[in-house]
């Protein structure tokens, strides 16, 4: 990534009042998640003049949430195991030790999130 390239991606969706709800990024791509798609066609446009643009739509965003939840040992393989039969398109851990959150298929939600209740709660 050049430098500055998030910069300008944030700064076109920041014109557009489009705030971003989550953000992964590795070395050579960058995925996010917006609630709000009025000025999607727009935003797509400007970031197509300097990048490759890729969107997917019908998707939702499942967070755990609990008190360390990143400090306890194995919380991520007991989520991957609970979710083996699951496509998670993207995972973010932020800053927070409260939460890791997870795109899935919308037609996957209920599954996902009863599959992570039965793991969390049901034991």
């Amino acid at each position: 990534m050049a430098h500055g390239f998030l910069r300008r991606i944030f700064e076109i969706f920041d014109r557009f009042q489009t705030p971003v709800d989550m953000l992964a990024t590795s070395e050579v791509s960058v995925s996010l998640t917006i609630d709000n798609t009025r000025s999607l066609a727009a935003i797509r446009e400007e970031i197509e003049e300097f990048a490759e643009v890729a969107i997917e739509e019908n998707h939702a965003i499942v967070c755990l949430v609990g008190e360390n939840i990143r400090k306890i040992p194995g919380t991520p393989a007991r989520v991957f195991s609970a979710l083996e039969d699951v496509n998670v398109r993207m995972v973010s851990q932020g800053a927070s030790l409260l939460n890791i959150s997870l795109v899935v298929a919308a037609s996957d939600l209920s599954r996902a999130v009863e599959s992570l209740h039965r793991e969390f709660f049901d034991a």
